[in-house]
């Protein structure tokens, strides 16, 4: 019996179609070069030591063009170089690991909400439907004046957390990097719903007694991707400050802000936000090129605030009763998608391949012009970066994200463990995924890192780094001592 032959047309796989596309496009100018060298190289072998000169010979070139040639390249060169934007680098970051005693498991919470709430059941029972959707672990924080029957959110209370979370962060920060208070030359501190006076920017100048032509500020009232807009503010002013030093630290204080009240969308921040902070070290000195861990390659900012129902999706207000409070809309993972488009629209053509711009740009027409019908092209993200640290905000934010970008269990592992571990830090939280993946050994030389946060106003912000050498396995920072027990398996639902 003849063999029958395998259906070739079939069991090539689309996948590697794809692959040898993008190969050939990103290295289009590879593939046009090469022969176009060779064919030169081949014709001066042809031409012998007498026919070279006359050619030399025949250009008549004199000491006068040469000097001009010369002048005009030099002073091209030095005009691209001083034009050049100086390289940001991110030296060293820590993040703040509450203590024990500040834990709170699930049966915690719900007993004390049942004590708070005593005359509102429905409230509790949604606050227990939540937490069992969270994808929230059973260590999570919250500050000690919250641990209070009732809780007790007063000024005193709300600085005392303030000072042991900023001030742990950058105790663990200047002890990895070894510098000193007074090296310091620009301060930004970004926290959206403490803001008292004198601001937390002081409060840290005061304690480590910095400089007093130190540049600081005090970012609040921007939401959860407040941390990426100080490392923008930062970029800028070390773009104009050379051989400079800035400190970022970047917090949410939950104290003043715990909500006490019946109204649903403002009992959501309760059930989510826990205590965390980062202390990030940047510098655009040439000397730490050498022990930084990142380069800041871009960032991205998206703001959505012209419309209305943007404006108001995440809103401070008071509710019937005039107690304050955060509301969060039902519209709020939509309009997120529609500034993660925006955003992505923005930050595509800066760190897409050519093979991916081209298949986007080819879709677009075809959408226009042939059928618009055409499902949209999504431009594949991992061929741009090889890790992605989404805000923690919701076990809802990662999955959109996860499905919006397509991306795999692995990508979005460090956005979901670190919600499971520490709950929505807010602006943090970006931090604390970098922690994970570096506590993992994941984290190689070159790789690239998208962060992608999401802040009220709407805003939705992207910054792009580049790892400056290997990371050894940290060993300590937040995740030292629970790493070996992640990744964990996160059910749809937590019955208590």
């Amino acid at each position: 019996m003849p063999q029958v032959l395998p259906d070739f047309s079939n069991s090539v796989k689309l996948k590697y179609v794809k692959l040898g596309y993008q190969y050939l496009v990103n290295h289009i100018l590879t593939f046009v070069l090469i022969p176009i060298m060779g064919a030169v190289s081949l014709e001066i072998l042809r031409l012998g030591p007498e026919e070279i000169l006359t050619v030399l010979k025949s250009l008549e070139i004199n000491i006068v063009q040469i000097l001009c040639s010369s002048f005009l390249v030099i002073f091209v060169a030095t005009v691209y170089f001083m034009s050049k934007p100086r390289s940001i680098y991110l030296v060293d970051y820590a993040c703040y690991k509450p203590p024990v005693t500040c834990r709170v498991p699930f049966a915690t919470f719900m007993e004390h909400s049942r004590l708070n709430l005593s005359d509102a059941p429905k409230s509790v029972d949604f606050q227990m439907r939540i937490l069992e959707r969270s994808g929230l672990g059973e260590e999570t924080c919250l500050p000690p004046a919250i641990h209070y029957i009732p809780p007790q959110p007063t000024m005193a209370a709300a600085r005392d957390e303030a000072e042991l979370v900023i001030f742990s962060a950058i105790d663990s920060l200047l002890k990895k990097t070894g510098i000193k208070p007074k090296d310091i030359d620009i301060l930004i501190v970004n926290c959206s719903l403490f803001s008292p006076t004198p601001s937390l920017s002081a409060m840290v100048i005061n304690k480590y007694k910095m400089r007093s032509n130190i540049k600081s500020f005090n970012l609040s009232g921007m939401g959860c991707s407040a941390g990426l807009i100080s490392i923008d503010l930062a970029r800028d002013l070390l773009q104009v400050h050379p051989n400079s030093y800035a400190l970022v630290v970047s917090t949410e204080i939950i104290t003043p802000n715990y909500y006490q009240g019946n109204n649903r969308a403002m009992l959501l921040p309760n059930c989510l936000f826990r205590m965390g902070g980062a202390a990030i070290l940047l510098s655009n000195r040439r000397r730490e090129k050498t022990r930084a861990k990142y380069r800041l390659v871009h960032v991205v900012r998206t703001h959505k605030g012209a419309d209305d129902k943007a404006y108001k999706c995440v809103f401070e207000e008071e509710d019937a009763e005039g107690k304050v409070g955060i509301s969060l809309q039902k519209d709020l993972m939509v309009i997120a998608g529609e500034s993660l488009k925006s955003n992505i629209t923005t930050i595509g053509p800066l760190v897409l391949p050519a093979s991916e711009q081209l298949l986007f740009l080819f879709m677009l027409i075809g959408r226009k012009i042939i059928n618009p019908k055409w499902k949209p092209y999504i431009p594949n993200f991992k061929q741009a970066f090889e890790h992605f640290c989404i805000h923690a905000g919701g076990r809802a934010v990662i999955d959109e994200l996860q499905k919006n970008l397509q991306l795999s269990a692995e990508h979005v592992e460090a956005s979901r463990m670190t919600l499971h571990r520490f709950g929505n830090t807010s602006s943090s939280s970006l931090w604390y995924e970098l922690s994970y993946i570096e506590a993992k050994g994941r984290m190689k030389k070159g790789d690239r890192i998208w962060q992608i946060a999401f802040g009220s106003g709407f805003k939705c912000n992207s910054a792009v780094w580049k790892c400056n050498r290997t990371i050894k396995t940290p060993t300590e920072g937040p995740w030292f001592d629970c790493i070996d027990r992640y990744p964990v398996h996160i059910p749809e639902i937590v019955k208590m």
